[in-house]
């Protein structure tokens, strides 16, 4: 039996659930993968940091790392919800989030040379900040 990856579960659970969705469900579904992965990233960026030599030259790249992950998995379950949808909380989560993205990859880029867990976290950083603009773009 083969086992499903986590971008065919979450277009499952997007394209399956019952109530109206005014939105493309693929876009939503590739938001919400992108805000998983993009957390994981950044959890295991910061992680990372925090064992290289210079940590302490690594405190503010840890600490945009943490706050993006957190805004990250906090917009990606928003995401998943459609019973009761208010579209100005996820205007504003995915606005968050893109920013919150767009930081961190700024961060990131500044370490991507030296560290490759930063350029790997600033490519996901980025690919999340995308697919929260494009969300954003299609609910208006």
């Amino acid at each position: 039996m083969e086992t499903p990856n986590m971008s065919s579960t979450i277009t499952e659970m997007t394209t399956t659930h019952p109530a109206q969705v005014d939105i493309d469900r693929e876009l939503l579904a590739e938001c919400i993968a992108a805000c998983v992965e993009c957390a994981q990233a950044c959890t295991a960026c910061a992680d990372a940091c925090l064992s290289e030599e210079m940590v302490a030259e690594l405190r503010k790249c840890i600490s945009t790392d943490a706050s993006c992950a957190d805004l990250c998995e906090a917009t990606g379950r928003v995401l998943s919800r459609h019973t009761g949808y208010d579209a100005n909380i996820t205007r504003a989560v995915l606005q968050a989030c893109a920013q919150a993205c767009k930081s961190c990859a700024e961060e990131c880029e500044q370490h991507a040379e030296m560290h490759e867990h930063c350029r790997i976290c600033a490519e996901a950083c980025r690919r999340c900040e995308d697919a929260c603009n494009r969300v954003l773009a299609a609910i208006g």
